[in-house]
């Protein structure tokens, strides 16, 4: 049996956390054709694959997500 590999999540450097505002988003990619996404407040975990990973990233730059006023 192989072992499955454990996500090693990081959060951006943007991101202001301290124990009174805990909430950083924190990303995971280092398991092949996998991205994991944690709240690091509540620890509350989503997996993608690595194409709908990208294809997010490719929409949020593109303003897709942006909310209007």
């Amino acid at each position: 049996m192989t072992a499955v590999p454990e996500f090693r999540f990081r959060t951006s450097n943007a991101c202001t956390y301290n124990n009174s505002d805990p909430r950083c988003v924190e990303v995971a990619t280092n398991v092949p054709g996998r991205v994991a996404v944690r709240n690091s407040a509540t620890g509350e975990t989503v997996e993608f694959t690595a194409t709908e990973w990208s294809d997010f990233l490719s929409g949020a730059k593109l303003g897709e997500f942006d909310v209007a006023a």
